[in-house]
């Protein structure tokens, strides 16, 4: 797969015949952050037994009821303003017909064509450029159940606990011009989920995965092509394989002289190539009408203002402030806000000292040894405080600042050891204490090691195992030298 050069803010490919633009737009599903389903108050709570978190509505049973849950709603909303988009106040649920083993309604409960949230726009940065995303919609919607296929050589079984929990759809507009681009989009919308704290943005259990819709044209055509999607991709390294690959394989099936079938599509992140799963359906193929179980959902102004007014600082916002209070650059102060709990601890090294020599410590130090330590900011050894601490003590001229990377490194070590249980005692008066009780319990043993020293060594090893390993043993060897005489 090979990239080609650039036209404006678009990343063209070359092809056999001349110069290719790929069109890409995504829709983001995202769990809810609840601990109820949207419809039903069954748990939410990730990796229960099979079928341990579904209530009646969930498993369809008749004359069961949807309720609303006006959380999810709530959350809903939020990420609405957070993704600077219009909130409709009247908005409606749809049955979106179709039929799957682990969908028991034989419909899906959704929102088609008056969703809670409507057009708004999320801006990311690639190699420097600014890029506007526009966001079509945002609807909430119920999740399916799961088919289990590896339990047994001739049946499936159908898992539903996952039967009715909240999602929310982000559809983006076709606006994204390059894996890049759209590996960007999905970070940025994630970190916003984060800071909301409406979605834990978890990729690995399904919480946030992505369809991808990529269509190819020739450079300046106006023409939108025929596009495929490419579904519920779980990884943002995935969702630039499966673009590179599926954009160069649209563009030499047309300069074959071939056509591209709208359809629906699966990556394998083995092969690192997609694959057809179906034809892909239009919106008529659903037969979407109004939930007659529902009534439409109506917000008033005050609520969304509430919502609004409670909603934290979030990533773009953070970005300028530090920018501007601490001095950082654009790449540091993105690098600092990618992770809401990163932007916080980097606030409290930074408070009242000079930015950009916290953020250096923060950035290069910090989370340098994390990544290779494969740790994240909430299991750092270092606290904020101690890491404060090593500044000031920069900054004062006590050390120097290759002195301060040896503290560091002796900051890390000690709190590891403390926490994991393996601090070396050193106390005198507990080492003394484990060994008179090993000379007290074997006084044949200490007959025999003044008649033959070498023994001292048995004694050694049956302190540092009572001490757990964790008696000094020189101190061990001088105190059993000096009571055993040797």
């Amino acid at each position: 797969m090979q990239n080609g050069k650039k036209s404006g803010s678009s990343t063209l490919m070359k092809g056999a015949t001349g110069d290719w633009e790929v069109v890409i737009g995504m829709e983001v599903h995202a769990q809810v952050a609840s601990k109820a389903k949207l419809f039903s108050g069954a748990s939410t709570e990730f990796g229960g037994a099979p079928n341990s978190h579904v209530s009646l509505v969930d498993a369809a049973m008749p004359g069961m009821l949807p309720v609303i849950n006006e959380a999810c709603v709530a959350q809903a909303v939020r990420t609405g303003l957070g993704l600077n988009a219009r909130i409709n106040l009247v908005s409606v649920f749809d049955r979106k017909n179709y039929f799957y083993p682990d969908l028991p309604q034989g419909y899906q409960i959704s929102q088609y064509k008056r969703p809670v949230v409507g057009e708004g726009e999320v801006e990311v940065e690639v190699d420097g450029e600014t890029l506007s995303v526009g966001i079509e919609r945002l609807h909430l919607e119920q999740d399916a159940g799961k088919s289990i296929h590896d339990q047994h050589p001739e049946y499936s079984y159908v898992d539903l606990n996952r039967s009715g929990v909240a999602l929310m759809e982000i559809v983006s507009k076709p606006d994204m011009r390059s894996a890049k681009q759209a590996q960007a989009f999905v970070s940025k919308v994630r970190t916003i989920l984060r800071y909301l704290g409406t979605c834990d943005g978890d990729m690995e259990k399904g919480n946030l995965r992505a369809d991808v819709n990529v269509s190819v044209r020739r450079a300046g055509d106006r023409e939108l092509g025929t596009r495929c999607e490419i579904k519920n991709m779980n990884s943002v390294n995935f969702i630039g394989q499966a673009i590179e690959y599926e954009a160069r394989r649209q563009i030499d099936i047309i300069e074959d002289g071939g056509s591209i079938e709208q359809e629906t599509r699966l990556f394998d992140s083995v092969k690192r190539e997609t694959r057809s799963m179906r034809s892909k359906e239009e919106a008529h193929d659903y037969r979407y009408f109004p939930d007659p179980d529902l009534l439409p959902l109506e917000l008033t102004q005050v609520y969304v203002d509430g919502l609004k007014n409670d909603l934290p600082e979030l990533p773009d916002a953070k970005k300028a402030r530090f920018m501007r209070d601490f001095k950082l650059s654009a790449y540091d102060a993105d690098v600092l806000v990618a992770e809401h709990e990163s932007a916080n601890f980097f606030e409290a090294v930074a408070k009242g000292r000079d930015g950009k020599i916290a953020a250096n410590w923060v950035i290069n130090e910090l989370f340098g040894r994390l990544n290779k330590e494969n740790l994240d900011i909430a299991a750092s050894p270092v606290s904020a405080g101690q890491l404060r601490a090593i500044i000031d003590l920069i900054a004062s001229g006590a050390i120097s600042g290759k002195i301060a990377k040896d503290v560091f490194e002796i900051v890390w070590s000690a709190e590891i050891v403390e926490k994991r249980g393996l601090r070396q005692v050193t106390d005198i008066g507990a080492i003394e204490t484990a060994v008179d009780a090993v000379i007290a319990a074997n006084p044949d043993k200490v007959e025999a090691v003044k008649a033959k020293a070498a023994m001292l060594g048995w004694f050694v090893g049956q302190v540092m195992k009572s001490t757990g390993g964790k008696a000094n043993p020189q101190a061990v060897n001088e105190l059993l030298k000096k009571k055993l005489g040797v």
